[in-house]
């Protein structure tokens, strides 16, 4: 198998691999441990910055090590979409209920009035769904890959 996509099949199993930590745990119902679900940057930064440096090893210079970086970005992009939706359809049906409730909670704890939190929920009513958090999580993964190996190809490319 090529080695970007091992790279990216890595990061797909481990950003879905927290995500059903997360889930499992419940940390996504409670307003401050939910934070704790930006571990997943921080698991692509470590893995992008060790897979550039082995892709360096084969002699990439900076513009291969940016498109090998974005690569496996979207490769791992791939599974997470897929492993958003079965977290959101199959393992966990009531996720965005659960995530609407305590955002109506966080709101109200905020001191926001009745007419601001309808408005905020019909907002946010939009995109929890299963397929627009799949598009994110895609999106989110790609975008981070993409200026994160920008910034680590400077460092780690053959020289």
């Amino acid at each position: 198998m090529n080695s970007l996509i091992k790279y990216g099949v890595l990061l797909g199993i481990l950003v879905v691999a927290w995500t059903f930590v997360m889930g499992i745990t419940g940390w996504y119902k409670d307003p401050v441990l939910l934070n704790v679900f930006w571990v997943v940057v921080v698991i692509q930064i470590v893995l992008l910055v060790w897979a550039l440096r082995r892709t360096a090893a084969a002699g990439r210079h900076y513009g291969a090590q940016v498109l090998a970086g974005t690569l496996i970005s979207l490769f791992g992009g791939v599974l997470i979409f897929a492993g958003s939706l079965l977290f959101t359809t199959v393992v966990f049906p009531n996720y965005f209920a659960e995530l609407t409730a305590l955002q109506q909670q966080m709101l109200l704890e905020q001191g926001k009035n009745a007419q601001e939190i309808r408005a905020a929920m019909e907002l946010a009513a939009k995109t929890n769904t299963p397929i627009a958090s799949a598009v994110s999580g895609f999106i989110g993964t790609l975008v981070t890959g993409l200026v994160a190996s920008l910034v680590i190809a400077g460092f780690v490319r053959a020289k």
